[in-house]
């Protein structure tokens, strides 16, 4: 592989800009995963003032408008084209601009059109992994699982939950997602220190020109096309479960079962609390039993957990799917960030994450019609 030989001609960073980097990409993942999950406390809120609670409509706006995210792959190219930073604050912007026009937007069903504009944009961003990039690229080759899952652990601490929930209960859910373009005006200036990985600027360097789009997908090899075709099934697997499971876990507990906000805060911080501890057992045993051994623990987890949630109802099974589910997506993160080459990783990532995105777009599709089919939800959505 490239980079395992390209690794020793690579000067290693002091431990110093290690920590930093790990803790800045960290942090973008926590936006990442802020946005990601406060939907789920948020779309009760959501229902109700756009469609008057009927959750089958909401999902195939969400849907609809899902098809948005598969410009994601621009992001991707991007940071293979102009760099590593230059793409990662272009990230940042993207996930943290539109949060807070979310939190001005007049209040009533007519503004739902634009909503559904500014959440589809921010929902792109969050289907980016470039923040996994610089590390993979940066960190000697026996700790990228490791320094990797950090910074996944760093980006799912459960503050949606722990802080996120609390600010939609006193203040409404449009804050839910404005408050974290203060976060993001906060980590743009963070990223400021960032430096280039070494890796990126020696191959810039070996250009003639700058990157295209179509020279950067002509220059994948065969073995690439067919890392890129496994990982999108796994990926869009993934995506279509994350989807469905995330959006609808406050609308299953505080509408269908009347659990109050307070209720469902605790359901979801354990929730949420499980997601790191899942983090650091699989960042262990990536690099302990291998990628693909994780992948199976992680997916047949998921499976059990989310076959018995709809025979029973059980928090606990929704508490144990985030687990099981952030053990697949840690595998998905490293395996992805390591697999191709230095020159059209970036873009290689964009075109797995922009093929799985269909799964944003499916997802919620589905679950507009299992809602129609099951209302409560049991028997159907958590099921399939």
């Amino acid at each position: 592989m490239e980079n395992s030989q390209a690794a020793p001609a690579v000067e290693q960073r002091p431990t110093k800009y290690m920590i930093f980097l790990i803790v800045i990409m960290g942090l973008v993942s926590q936006l990442d995963g802020w946005l990601s999950l406060i939907e789920s406390t948020a779309v009760p809120y959501i229902t109700a003032e756009f469609f008057a609670g009927d959750a089958a409509e909401f999902a195939l706006w969400q849907g609809l408008f899902g098809i948005i995210v598969f410009l994601v792959f621009f992001i991707g190219w991007f940071g293979d084209a102009f760099g590593r930073k230059k793409g990662i604050i272009l990230l940042a912007m993207v996930m943290g601009i539109p949060t807070i026009f979310i939190t001005f937007l007049p209040a009533g069903p007519g503004s739902a059109t634009m909503f559904f504009i500014l959440y589809s944009v921010v929902i792109m961003g969050t289907t980016s992994n470039l923040w996994e990039v610089p590390i993979s690229e940066e960190a000697p080759a026996d700790r990228r699982g490791l320094y990797g899952s950090i910074a996944f652990l760093i980006g799912i601490i459960p503050f949606s939950a722990i802080i996120g929930v609390g600010i939609i209960a006193d203040y409404g859910w449009r804050w839910g997602y404005g408050v974290m373009f203060f976060f993001t005006i906060f980590l743009l200036i963070l990223l400021y220190f960032m430096k280039e990985p070494q890796r990126w600027v020696d191959k810039a360097a070996q250009r003639t020109k700058r990157l295209g789009i179509m020279e950067a997908l002509k220059s994948l090899r065969p073995e690439d096309k067919k890392y890129i075709a496994v990982s999108i099934i796994v990926y869009l697997a993934w995506t279509i479960t994350f989807k469905m499971a995330t959006t609808f876990g406050g609308y299953y507990y505080m509408t269908l079962n009347s659990y109050s906000i307070a209720d469902w805060k605790s359901v979801v911080t354990i929730a949420g609390l499980l997601l790191p501890v899942s983090a650091l057992i699989t960042g262990i045993l990536l690099d302990k039993i291998g990628r693909h051994t994780v992948l199976v623990i992680g997916s047949i987890g998921s499976i059990v957990c989310l076959v018995a949630l709809g025979l029973t109802g059980m928090p606990l099974m929704y508490q144990l799917a985030y687990f099981f589910m952030a053990m697949v997506l840690a595998w998905i993160y490293v395996y992805l960030a390591e697999i191709f080459p230095t020159g059209v990783r970036a873009t290689s990532i964009g075109v797995c994450v922009t093929g799985a995105r269909f799964g944003y777009v499916f997802g919620p599709l589905i679950s507009s019609y299992l809602l129609v089919m099951f209302p409560t939800m049991d028997s159907g959505l958590w099921l399939v």
